[in-house]
């Protein structure tokens, strides 16, 4: 049995009496204070999350966009550099490998942000599609990172750093100093609030992570493990790997179109979903709330007029909206907002009824 690994700020989590938990191979905090009081900070004040368990690949060369244009479902070629894209890479039958970011840097140069669980599923898939003039790159031991999130965000961070912060638009990226420190400073999140997140060397995280609380403290910065990350971004109705979407779901289905972009030009995965979009979905990954005092989890069957019709995906009680909340793919014909389904949970039905997402009105613009 392999050893967990520890980011960084371990020492810092134990220090704030984390609950501890293996996650994706990394021992990683699930909380501190409690779900609730960590979830109604990033949305009212400022939270930090360690996320140093994710991964990231550069991708360089003269031909690295023509390389990523054929590997994802979004258009490159329609991006500036300083500037990050949502994207997935999709096999040939249109599942999803993965979903991530492309950072922009210049004309042959980028990065990519996977998920922790699937860092080598995913260099293997980008290397066996390696196109010449392409160098690739697995840089995710030289980087550690820190998401930033909540309203007070921007405040904060404008506290430790002469970059212009303002100016940096949401899918947006600036390279300088913060806390003295180098590193990749990015107005993205997985929180649905204003947030940042910062790519840094391992030997910074320390001194970075001080100067974040020596300056947060009084503003209400907390730090905020994966539970209390995985109620926000359900919340926002966004997709989590391995739960909502994976290599059965396809990016057309999941609700993700919009990052799908068929006229760009041939990709892995296009054909089939040309396939999809023409024969449109059997059936959609639609927001549900409950009706009845339950709590939906990962893997509940979905009932449609008495008939089993398919599985939650994602379900929680949501600290906003004070209810029960859950993604489950349904068929297209039953996922109209206003239409009811029942849950099973536990061996009994409740009701519930499909609702517009995100379940809440957040902006991190």
């Amino acid at each position: 049995m392999n050893e967990l690994k520890q980011t960084p700020f371990y020492e810092f989590h134990t220090g704030f009496n984390a609950k501890m938990v293996d996650f994706a191979g990394y021992l990683m905090p699930v909380s501190y204070k409690g779900i609730n009081f960590e979830h109604q900070i990033v949305r009212e004040k400022l939270g930090v999350f360690d996320v140093s368990h994710m991964g990231e690949f550069f991708i360089e060369g003269g031909g690295a966009e023509a390389f990523l244009q054929n590997l994802t479902i979004n258009d490159v070629s329609a991006l500036e550099d300083g500037q990050a894209q949502y994207s997935a890479m999709c096999y040939e039958n249109g599942g999803i490998v993965d979903d991530l970011l492309i950072y922009r840097f210049s004309k042959d140069k980028f990065m990519m942000v996977v998920n922790a669980s699937n860092i080598d599923k995913d260099f293997s898939w980008a290397q066996t599609h390696l196109l010449p003039n392409v160098k690739l790159t697995n840089r995710s031991d030289e980087f550690a990172l820190l998401a930033i999130q909540g309203p007070n965000s921007r405040e904060l961070l404008q506290k430790l750093t002469n970059v212009k912060l303002q100016e940096i638009g949401f899918y947006h990226f600036a390279e300088g100093e913060l806390a003295g420190k180098s590193m990749i400073i990015s107005r993205t999140g997985y929180t649905g609030e204003l947030g940042f997140e910062l790519y840094h060397s391992p030997k910074d995280s320390k001194d970075l992570w001080q100067a974040l609380f020596d300056f947060g403290a009084e503003m209400g910065l907390e730090p905020i493990g994966l539970a209390a990350r995985d109620t926000l971004r359900l919340e926002m109705k966004y997709c989590l790997y391995g739960n909502d979407i994976d290599e059965t779901t396809n990016p057309l289905e999941a609700g993700l179109g919009w990052i799908t972009k068929l006229d760009k030009g041939n990709f892995i995965g296009r054909n089939a979903l040309l396939q999809v979009k023409n024969n449109k979905v059997s059936r959609k990954l639609i927001g549900f709330r409950m009706l009845e005092r339950a709590i939906p989890r990962h893997g509940c069957s979905v009932y449609v007029n008495g008939e089993k019709a398919g599985i939650v995906t994602s379900g929680t009680h949501s600290p906003t909206l004070k209810e029960a909340i859950g993604l489950a793919y349904v068929p297209a014909s039953h996922s109209k907002a206003g239409m009811e389904l029942s849950i099973e949970i536990r061996g009994k039905q409740f009701l519930a009824k499909i609702v517009k997402t995100p379940f809440v009105n957040s902006s991190p613009y």
